[in-house]
């Protein structure tokens, strides 16, 4: 139309569909009045003439007409499956009626009739679904459910009729809803479950991440090696050189209190891992066998192997069902073990194929093991179908972090670089981030916040560094550590707490920072 009234700031929207939609929106609020009152004063009808005059045949069962109308809507070649699909419908409704009043004869021909416009597939579905209905037998038509189901049916009509001869469904409602998700897209801080405000343009700062050191814990005696919170959220634990470790408390206000200290190991502990119901907890080193402890008590239920054997564990982890576990040496004889909770062994990998395990994993919902292998190896085997996938690095993976919703992986490599794996194996090439310091110790990073939306990782410079996954540029570096961070852990069940652990001794507990609003967003990061 060329006077058409538009608009918007850039022109590109149309003045009547704007206000139909407006209309829509009032009706399916509830507002019917206000709703007419825009119809009759903009002169602007909710319904297109061609779907209020399709209301109407199908309301009064003029089958004919309603068919009529129908191929008229559908005028694009490209719509021919919906347009089949929607005449399928009436004739559907159109025949059960007839044979509901025992009209068999005219429910005969009017198959008949319309099997060209259908296909005759689609009609000999349609006269097996209505001639072996047991609902189709003839009997007493009830004229309020006859009605009932006509209604039902332009429901299912709806759903089905291009534009701008339907609007769709809360059309308004959706594409507010789609600029809102557009903005938290693209607001790297976004870190919340709190509903947005349609006041103001979206924006978050960083007072919606951990980025203020609110706790420093200085109970271990050596430089602490790792550090996890539990499933709920409600515990963490830290592993040390000084060949201890500890269960922490996670308190209603975010405050941690040491709860146990775990004494058992002879050497260095490096590696912890919670048992999914948050009852046990697993600890090993690389040159320390593995042990399992009872959180409630903080005693020791098991060993697993022991010392004099060499069945030493570099890492371990634990299935969904809390009850087997699974480890990896660093002794390439011994591989990989699948154990029970009282320590038989239900499945091993060992040999030549087994190199040495730096990391390894179990995705959430239990069914593929991901190892890393110190030939710069990572494998993704599915534990069923038993069927392997095999990425190479070009540098050393130190270790190995799963994404809450088990789709993603993570690897920090020595050449000072994250790189980030989707679970399926769609991806060619990782996505990268750099900026942080790593090139002589094991520096472990994680996924955390809304929906693991970022990365926390240590570093050699005695900083935390924070990335969202949409950036391979930090977000925020925190300092407060003196030396070494090895090992961050962001709490799964509060997106604005994380723990880090470093060779100063500490665990520093991390919380939101000052609200201010910086260059947030990603688009102005492009930008710059």
């Amino acid at each position: 139309m060329e006077n058409e009234v538009l608009l918007g700031s850039k022109g590109l929207l149309k003045k009547h569909e704007f206000i139909r939609i407006l209309i829509q929106c009032l009706y399916s609020l509830g507002y019917k009045n206000s709703a007419s009152c825009l119809e009759q004063e903009s002169n602007i009808s909710c319904k297109s003439s061609e779907f209020e005059f399709l209301e109407k045949q199908v309301l009064s069962g003029d089958w004919d007409g309603s068919l009529e109308i129908l191929d008229r809507v559908f005028d694009d070649e490209r719509d021919d499956e919906r347009r089949n699909t929607a005449l399928y419908l009436v004739l559907k409704q159109c025949l059960s009626e007839y044979l509901k009043r025992g009209e068999t004869s005219l429910a005969l021909s009017v198959l008949q009739r319309e099997a060209t416009r259908v296909g005759k597939e689609k009609i000999h579905l349609l006269a097996f679904d209505i001639f072996t209905s047991k609902e189709m037998e003839p009997g007493e038509v009830d004229d309020c459910l006859v009605q009932g189901l006509r209604r039902r049916l332009l429901d299912e009509l709806v759903k089905l009729i291009p534009t701008p001869v339907v609007i769709p469904e809360r059309r308004l409602e959706r594409l507010v809803e789609s600029a809102v998700m557009n903005q938290i897209d693209t607001c790297l801080y976004h870190n919340s479950w709190d509903v947005v405000s349609l006041y103001e343009d979206h924006c978050c700062g960083r007072d919606q991440i951990p980025s203020e050191t609110v706790q420093v814990l200085m109970a271990h005696k050596n430089e602490v090696w790792f550090v996890q919170f539990s499933d709920s959220g409600k515990y963490l634990a830290t592993a040390s050189s000084d060949c201890t470790a500890m269960i922490w408390k996670v308190l209603d206000d975010n405050k941690v209190e040491l709860m146990h200290t775990l004494q058992s190991h002879q050497n260095p502990v490096s590696f912890v891992s919670w048992s999914p119901d948050d009852t046990k907890l697993l600890t090993c080193g690389n040159a320390e066998v593995l042990k399992l402890w009872d959180v409630d008590t903080g005693s020791l239920r098991h060993t697993f192997g022991n010392n004099d054997s060499g069945f030493t564990v570099s890492s371990c982890a634990w299935f969904p069902d809390s009850t087997r576990l699974v480890c990896g040496s660093s002794d390439p004889e011994r591989g990989i073990v699948m154990w029970d909770t009282d320590g038989n062994e239900i499945k091993a990998w060992r040999g030549t194929r087994i190199p040495k395990v730096v990391d390894l994993a179990v995705t959430p919902d239990g069914e593929s093991m991901i190892t890393v292998f110190s030939d710069k190896e990572i494998r993704i085997l599915h534990l069923e179908s038993l069927v392997e996938r095999v990425i190479t690095e070009e540098q050393p993976i130190t270790s190995l972090s799963v994404s809450g919703d088990g789709k993603f992986f993570i690897v920090n490599l020595s050449s000072q670089e994250i790189h980030l794996w989707d679970l399926a194996g769609e991806w060619k090439q990782p996505r990268k981030f750099s900026g942080h310091r790593q090139s002589k110790y094991v520096i472990r990073s994680c996924f955390g916040g809304l929906d693991s939306s970022f990365i926390a990782s240590g570093s050699e410079d005695s900083q935390v560094y924070i990335w969202n996954l949409k950036n391979k540029k930090p977000l925020e570096v925190l300092s407060g550590h003196s030396m070494t961070v090895n090992c961050v852990s962001w709490n799964p069940r509060n997106p604005r707490m994380l723990a880090s652990a470093s060779d100063d001794q500490t665990i520093r507990i991390w919380g939101p920072g000052k609200p201010n609003k910086p260059e947030n967003r990603l688009d102005s990061q492009k930008q710059s």
